[in-house]
């Protein structure tokens, strides 16, 4: 392997910026590769044949970067892919899921909601989350249709956008949830909103900081000093994705185009 190694990330969009954020605080020494597969978002309601593929799809462009450990920063693709990504491909993955343990062990009350994608809701990783923390508190589940692909669009005070945050926080509201699991990777980006409709006692839980955790423990190469800027590729809208890396505190982060071919994926 030529290229220097690296860590690659990827996501169904701009969603996981918030992973590579996270990541970035922990190893500010390693080289960064990120992957949004924003031409084929949202992944939520894609099939998980769909989602395996494009999954191995980007997972061989980070090889080919250089990448010697795979974040998957996607609740979805972790749950359609991971398995199978873990087997075909000889470096270690690190994925994502909704942080149902921590948020039980947060709550008071015990009441603790969860907003997701549907397809991440219905996974049967996540239904094996829920029997293994969640067996005797069953949490407040809410499938999120659309909120991942509006943050896609860019505009996060969209009034849309802004409607959809209103319609999904609403049953966890009335549920008096005390905590509140963000179960997509593009939902922190969205923190501040999902806050003031829940009020300011509830608690959110995003996992990007225990996922940068994990792939500390398992990156074992060089440092490299100084680490240069992330690089970032997009099949989508290369102004998205430079505004949500901004906002991020990414702003030295170096935006591309990515235009793979999606090998046979529909």
């Amino acid at each position: 392997m030529n290229k220097p190694a690296s860590i690659g990330v990827f996501d169904s969009g701009v969603g996981g910026l918030t992973v590579l954020r996270a990541l970035r605080a922990t190893l500010p020494e390693a080289r960064l590769i990120y992957v949004a597969d924003s031409a084929h978002a949202p992944y939520g309601d894609r099939s998980d044949d769909f989602l395996l593929e494009r999954s191995r799809q980007v997972t061989r462009f980070l090889i080919e970067e250089g990448a010697r450990l795979i974040v998957v920063a996607c609740n979805t693709a972790t749950a359609a892919a991971i398995a199978a990504l873990r087997s075909e491909f000889d470096l270690p993955f690190v994925g994502i899921e909704p942080g149902i343990k921590p948020a039980l062990a947060r709550s008071d009350t015990r009441r603790v909601g969860v907003l997701a994608t549907p397809s991440t809701l219905r996974s049967a990783k996540f239904r094996a989350l829920l029997h293994t923390h969640a067996s005797a508190d069953e949490p407040v589940l809410q499938p999120c249709p659309g909120l991942a692909d509006a943050v896609e669009r860019g505009d996060l005070a969209a009034p849309d956008l802004r409607q959809l945050i209103h319609r999904y926080c609403a049953p966890l509201h009335a549920a008096q949830c005390d905590t509140v699991v963000l179960g997509c990777t593009h939902y922190p980006l969205l923190a501040q909103a999902i806050q003031a409709e829940l009020g300011p006692r509830v608690h959110l839980i995003d996992t990007a900081e225990p996922v940068a955790r994990q792939a500390a423990r398992l990156w074992k190469t060089e440092p490299a000093t100084p680490a240069e800027p992330p690089r970032l590729y997009t099949n989508g809208d290369l102004a998205v994705l430079r505004r949500m890396a901004d906002l991020c505190a990414q702003q030295d982060a170096t935006v591309h185009r990515w235009s793979a071919a999606p090998h046979g994926a529909p």
